[in-house]
């Protein structure tokens, strides 16, 4: 099955029909709008179907799209049937279906989105300019407008990871089609740029040189005042504007200009290290709704203020102001949001117990302290039949979702910033938006910020982590030379260590190094290290599930997976944490059961390669093979040398879980 579109190309008439995602969803046929289902649950699944680079299993989409509906697969069929109305033509089925997976057939098809992503497949800079014109009047407005769901995270998730990958590729294309005009018919494209990203310096230079090279001077002033103005209301540093523009009046706006590096310049020899900043955060005591105390000395809401404080303390990647300090104030009457205000803090916390009958329900609410914006909120609904072990359940809900929202939101925060000014909790923070993107050119990017953060503070725990699984990545990944980047990985590690060896993730960093040491039972001290510090850290238990899958205990790693997926279950390395679940149920001949995981795993975003090998040998030993095929396919059409060669020597499994590998790859002639 071709799930890929391969359209003639924009402007030709070849394609009869096209699909439009930039904006909102169209289609047409022969150039006549068609008109789609007024279902929005259809329009989301024509938009995941059309994306989707490889056939989707209906359980996924049923999980996707439908929040436990009485008849979920029902209910995909009739969205089904809605879009072959759409896309079948006479003689031609679009919509292909099989027995457990659903794609399509865009073979011959115009897709926007399609376009855009293999004509910068090579890289944006390659182009021509009428190439770069060509994409970007595609992008007509953001990747599918008016297509939320309510009360489907998944969805939810999918769509906003989407748009922010074609926000940074029309991001790229307008760059590079201002820098190829002439700069009298650059503007139009240089003021798209800059509303596109409204706080990236490079537009901003781009203008202002732009400007002050035809002597209009007021309009360059104005631009700049104006910019100046958003910045700061964004709480952003104007410096690095102000000296753009002069640089601008001054002559030497083009190529002498300082280019915006990847990451802010290290210190001069001898200046003192800035200390780490790190996000603030108070946790207000609960409004305990709950009739009657739960617990002994205390009502439930106390006690689950004081577990939730005392966790978030043990991830240390927090600043999280004391116990005492927050019932003194509960006590004098202080509101939350006067908490906030008084402390001073980034974050403030707060919420509800209720007691109904056999069930509690915990309301929680994260917002930005000193705006009182609501930036996350969720209702934990648990069943009392111990409240100790409601306490630990609903706590380690709680905990995972305020130290995820905290961090997402840190890390969105300083890719906004200009790169120059940024301290080193906020260059470490954006060491982590390129990390997570798990490719060569972000995991770069990655490392210059976690050294930068390092130069800024050299007791930094968490940026040394971060460094050394950028060395990791770069070992795993066969990115650079293996043997150079374990010993770099190990050393960073040790330095996280030195820094702060309570840092949960300074174990989960040493835990990693020596595993690519092949040191195996070490590297499983150091990470049930790293969850004994704190129970919270999600990422020591879905390490502790990979180490375990290839060379330990597979039964452990099982549960290990399941533990790190509910504490973080958006978590950026939930393919890993499934793909980890899915070699250990190999090893324990649960093949069907590996198949399933193994594919849900390939589909979240950022899997890479060794992700789709374990999901196609997954299928092969569970003699699925004609659906294992496409995965090979996929990755040897991005690396067309890889084999089981390459996951063998990546996972370093025992000779058990290498003859599994071996003979899955056999299969289905991935030898």
């Amino acid at each position: 099955m071709r799930v890929e579109s391969e359209p003639p190309g924009p402007g030709e008439s070849g394609s009869t029909l096209g699909i439009r995602l930039f904006g909102p969803l169209s289609v047409a046929r022969a150039g006549m709008a068609v008109t789609l289902p007024a279902s929005r649950k259809v329009r989301a699944l024509l938009a995941y179907l059309t994306l989707a680079p490889l056939p989707v299993p209906r359980s996924e989409l049923c999980e996707m799209l439908w929040d436990v509906p009485d008849d979920p697969r029902g209910e995909l069929r009739w969205c089904l049937s809605r879009i072959r109305g759409v896309l079948d033509e006479p003689g031609r089925r679009r919509v292909i279906t099989g027995k457990d997976a659903v794609g399509l057939d865009l073979s011959g098809c115009f897709v926007d989105t399609a376009e855009v992503v293999r004509a910068a497949r090579d890289g944006v800079a390659a182009l021509s300019a009428e190439r770069l014109r060509e994409l970007a009047r595609l992008f007509a407005g953001d990747f599918a407008e008016t297509l939320e769901l309510d009360r489907q995270p998944l969805f939810e998730g999918w769509l906003v990871g989407q748009r922010r990958r074609f926000r940074d590729l029309r991001a790229e294309v307008l760059e590079q089609l201002a820098q190829r005009l002439p700069h009298e018919q650059a503007a139009d494209i240089l003021d798209e740029w800059r509303r596109l990203v409204p706080f990236d310096l490079r537009p901003h230079a781009s203008i202002l040189a732009a400007l002050a090279r035809r002597g209009r001077i007021r309009e360059g002033e104005e631009h700049l005042s104006a910019t100046i103005r958003q910045f700061e209301a964004e709480g952003l540093e104007s410096a690095p504007l102000r000296a753009l523009w002069q640089a601008a009046r001054t002559g030497i706006a083009d190529a002498s200009l300082p280019r915006i590096t990847a990451a802010p310049a290290a210190p001069p020899p001898g200046a003192t290290p800035v200390a780490a900043r790190r996000a603030s955060v108070a946790i207000m005591p609960f409004v305990d709704f709950a009739p009657g105390p739960l617990l002994q000395g205390g009502g439930l809401a106390d006690g689950l203020t004081y577990d939730v404080i005392t966790r978030l303390a043990k991830l240390r990647s927090l600043f999280v102001i004391a116990q005492g300090t927050i019932f003194a104030l509960r006590d004098r009457g202080v509101t939350p949001a006067e908490a906030g205000r008084t402390l001073g803090v980034d974050y403030l916390v707060s919420g509800s117990v209720q007691r109904r009958g056999k069930r509690l329900a915990i309301a929680v609410e994260l917002a930005e302290a000193q705006s009182a914006r609501i930036v996350w909120a969720e209702v934990f609904d648990h069943e009392v039949v111990d409240a100790f072990l409601a306490l630990d359940e609903i706590g380690n809900g709680v905990v995972a979702s305020i130290a995820g929202e905290i961090e997402a939101l840190e890390r969105n925060h300083a890719i906004l910033k200009p790169p120059d000014s940024l301290d080193a909790w906020e260059a470490h923070h954006r060491g982590l938006w390129h990390m997570y993107r798990f490719n060569k050119s972000d995991n770069e990017q990655a490392r210059h910020f976690f050294e930068a953060a390092i130069h800024l503070d050299p007791t930094f725990s968490r940026a040394y982590a971060g460094l050394s699984f950028t060395h990791w990545q770069n070992a795993f990944q066969g990115w650079a030379e293996r043997e150079g980047e374990v010993e770099r990985a190990y050393a960073a590690a040790g330095q996280s260590l030195m820094a702060d060896d309570r840092d949960p993730a300074a174990h989960w960093a040493m835990g990693r190094a020596l595993w690519l040491r092949r040191r195996h039972n070490q590297a499983v001290d150091e990470l049930g290290r790293a969850v004994e510090l704190s129970p919270n850290f999600a990422l020591g238990h879905y390490t502790l599930a990979f180490v375990h899958s290839l060379t330990g205990d597979a039964a452990a790693a099982v549960a290990a997976s399941d533990h790190s997926q509910r504490l973080s279950p958006f978590d950026p390395l939930l393919f890993g944490i499934l793909g980890s679940r899915a070699m250990a149920l190999l090893r324990l001949g649960r093949f069907e059961d590996a198949a399933e995981v193994a594919v849900k795993a390939a589909a979240r975003p950022n899997a890479h390669a060794h992700i789709l090998a374990i999901t196609a040998v997954s299928l092969a030993l569970a003699r699925r093979d004609e659906e294992a095929r496409p995965y090979v396919a996929a990755i040897r059409k991005a690396l067309p040398g890889y084999s089981v060669d390459n996951l063998v020597a990546a996972m370093q499994p025992i000779p058990e879980g290498e003859k599994l590998f071996r003979d899955g790859g056999k299969r289905i002639g991935f030898g």
